[in-house]
Formats: structure tokens, sequence, C-alpha cells
């Protein structure tokens, strides 16, 4: 398995223990959760499970009873409700002669349908009866993180402080993908594995559909263009799947699309045209907890004033070129060397830096330095002496240091040029005048390759290639 060693270790180290463990992993869509808990597990299952996308109280249960029949159960008649659902299984697990009793229940929000009562149900089930004994291993799973979170992780009612582990599962970093495609066989190179993160992000699942032999653009025109590209409707299923109403999420990933810094709640509300509302707290929190969306402070802003911000890949790419498409099998090899292509891969590597922040934290020897990490922009206003300028990337440290990173993708060396310089030297000014700091102000840049070595080069105190974010 590629990376993935300590949740496999976690979850060895609870079917060797002595005692029972309810274990619940989460993580969004495609990300490789099911897969985990297979890879680990093999076929020493007692009893496996997986929700309906779709369906009501009755097929839910009428599922999980053909689960206890393909796992061995012997049943009369159906279940009439979720509490004797698990009494069925409980009547599985105690006829079972295995040692470890590994039971998996994934795509549990599915199940919690409507008025269904199936968390107190599971509740029962591991209160009244698994935690008492000494050899179950009970792993849920789902891909709506927020419910997760929400019913399972953070139950204020009986499932409270009851989960013995949870793991949330990311997804792979830049080195992790570049380890996937040599596992698979497919000959890419740092910058190909760098644009192909742009696309797809660290989602396993995606890469997955990589063919070798093929070109990365021949590979994106199969996948995602072609007439019968296998990737080419992810977009409506990845929502879908998580949210049951996914319109308002889809709003504000829509809003957010069109501003790379991000919007404040105001903004955001303002251009969406949504309501100000709890509901409104409530699909942030749902996209933040899925990992689509990130939040943060713009720096010298108080919590009040926070910044949503699409920070999800392959979202991104899909608002970028595939939300209008027609079928096309050379769109993307069309695409080569055009502004619209030159655009999106800055947004995208943008987008990759702030996802692999701890890797530039390491190149600079701050590890172990606590940090923000937040943008920045004011508006040009002579009467105080200020240009008006927006700053991507902002690392504040506890040292009183602060990082401007510049942050900018190219095919080879960059250079400095008169006008970069003095923007930068611009945004310093501005930064220091609008907001008083006294901390030091490092100019670092991050780009693909390296600096071109010329008069302005010399001010840049800090340089971040691509290598260093693998």
């Amino acid at each position: 398995m590629i990376a993935r060693k300590a949740e496999q270790q976690i979850l060895e180290d609870a079917i060797r223990d002595d005692r029972s463990h309810f274990i619940a992993i989460y993580g969004r869509r495609r990300v490789g959760k099911t897969y985990l808990v297979r890879e680990v597990c093999k076929d020493r299952f007692t009893f496996s499970h997986a929700g309906l996308s779709e369906g009501g109280l009755n097929d839910q249960i009428l599922a999980f009873d053909s689960s206890i029949k393909d796992a061995g159960g012997v049943l009369s008649g159906k279940s009439g409700s979720w509490l004797e659902a698990f009494d069925r299984l409980k009547e599985l697990v105690i006829k079972s002669s295995e040692k470890k009793k590994i039971l998996f229940l994934d795509e549990l929000s599915w199940m919690d349908t409507p008025k269904s009562r199936f968390v107190a149900a599971l509740e029962h089930f591991w209160n009244g009866w698994a935690s008492a004994r000494n050899d179950i291993i009970l792993i849920v799973c789902a891909s709506a993180t927020s419910w997760m979170l929400d019913k399972v992780i953070h139950n204020r009612g009986g499932l409270y402080n009851r989960l013995t582990e949870q793991i949330r599962l990311e997804p792979f970093s830049l080195s992790e993908c570049e380890e996937y495609a040599r596992f698979m066989g497919i000959s890419f190179g740092r910058e190909q594995i760098l644009l192909c993160y742009m696309v797809f992000g660290g989602v396993p699942y995606y890469w997955s559909f990589l063919r070798k032999g093929q070109s990365l653009p021949q590979n994106l025109d199969r996948l995602l263009f072609s007439d019968k590209a296998p990737l080419r409707d992810e977009f409506n299923y990845l929502y879908a799947s998580i949210f049951k109403n996914p319109s308002h999420h889809i709003r504000i990933i829509e809003t957010l699309a069109r501003k790379k810094i991000g919007m404040t709640r105001e903004e955001l509300i303002e251009r969406s045209g949504l309501r100000n509302s709890g509901d409104l707290t409530k699909k942030l929190e749902e996209l933040e907890s899925c990992g689509f969306i990130r939040r943060y402070n713009a720096y010298g802003s108080s919590k009040k004033n926070a910044v949503y911000q699409l920070i999800d890949c392959f979202t991104l790419f899909y608002y970028s070129f595939m939300e209008n498409r027609t079928p096309d099998e050379h769109f993307w090899v069309g695409q080569l060397n055009t502004p619209l292509l030159n655009t999106w891969t800055g947004l995208a590597f943008e987008r990759i830096c702030l996802l692999h922040i701890a890797k530039i934290k390491e190149k600079l020897g701050i590890s172990g330095v606590h940090t923000e990490v937040c943008a920045w922009c004011c508006k040009a206003d002579p009467d105080r002496g200020l240009f008006g300028s927006q700053i991507d990337l902002l690392i504040v440290r506890q040292d009183r240091v602060i990082n401007l990173c510049e942050i900018k993708y190219s095919g080879s060396d960059y250079t400095i040029t008169e006008k970069t310089d003095r923007s930068i030297r611009n945004k310093i000014h501005d930064l220091i005048t609008a907001t008083g700091t006294r901390a030091a102000i490092h100019p670092t840049l991050i780009t693909s390759y390296g600096l071109v070595e010329n008069s302005y080069a010399g001010n840049i105190q800090n340089v971040i290639t691509m290598d260093d974010l693998f």
C-alpha cells in the first residue's frame, strides 16, 4: 500500500489488542478510506456492509439484513427497525468462532435516513453490548465528513467519548503521488506530477485512472474530455454523494471560484445571493470539514472577518475548464500554451503551495516554529501612502519574522524583472504601513525550478522550488 503507514499501524494495533475497539475513519470522497480498511483487514471481516446511496429506511434495513445473510447469518423475516437489525448482528457475532470479530460499516451517513433512529441503535449496540466484550473491532466510515464529525466524533449523546481511535484520511501529498505513479509504472517527471496534482489533487482514486504509455495531455483528454470520459461527471457525483441537498453548497463553491484570494462572509452573501443565516454557517463548516474550502484570518484582521477560499484542486479545474465544455477528445492538447491554461496553472500552483505548507516550513528551517498562514490585501490609498497590494501567502512566525511569499509557476528558472521587484517592494511597504507590524519581512520566492541570478535576485531572501514541495 502506498503511504498510510500510520493509519495501517492504528488498525493493526487495534486488531492485536486484547480489548474491543470502536474506530471512526473519515475523509473526502475517493480518498481511499474503504481501500485502507480492506487492505489491512483482508478477508478477516466477520461482517461488512455499505449503506445505499439512494433509499429510505426500509431499503437500508433490507440491505443490512442481506449483508448479515451474506456473512452467514440465518434470518427469518425482515428486521422492523435498526434496533432489531443490530440485534441480528449481535447473533451473528456470538456465533462467530473468529478470535477477533471485525465489523465494518461503510458509508454510515447514508444509513441515517430521516427519522430512522439509526444513530440511537448504533449507540445501543456499542454501549449496551459490544464495548463490554474484548473481541470486537467496530470500524465505521463515511465520506460525509461533516456528518461523521457531528454524529459520531463530536457526538454529545450516547456516543460521547466512546471512540477508541479516529482516523482522518488526508489526500496524498506530492511525494506520495509520485510514489503511486511509479507503482503504476507511469513515467512522469516531477513537472508532470505537479501538473497532474493541479488537476486531481492528491485523490488516489483519480490517479488510479492514469494509463502508462500515454502522455499527461492524452490521459487528461481520455479521462475528462472525451465522449465517454470516466471522470467527466465526477463533479456532480462528488457533491451529491456527500451532501443530501448540495445546491447551496455548490453555489458557495461557484462564488468562491471567482476570487482567488477568497471572500469574507459578507462578500460571499452579496455575490452568491444566499441569506445570512445559521444554515449558511453550517454549509460553510461542512465544506471546510470536507476539505473543499479553507477559512483563514487575513493578517491583522479579527476572527469576525474570516476569509473563505476554494482550496480543492479538482473543483478549481472543473470551473476553469469543464463546466460548459462539450465532448472533445483533443480538448486538453489544444489548450497547451494558451492564456487560459497559463492563468489556471498560476492559480493551481498557489493551491498546491497552500496544501504543502509543512514542506515550505521545512525548507525555511522553521518546522518547529508556530506560524499562522494567511493572505492579505489592501486598496490603494494615496492619503495613507498605500499603493494597493494583494499578497497570496504570508507565513507569520512566532519569532517575529514574516515570510512574504511570491508564488510564481514557470516552465523554467524564474526571472525577477524590474516590474516584479517594484511590486514586491510595494507590497512590503503596504504591509508595514497598513498594519504597523514591526516584524522583519523576508521576501520569499516559491517557483517551479529556481531563480535566475540578476541584479534583482539579491532582494529575495529565500527560494523554494518544486522539488522542495515533494
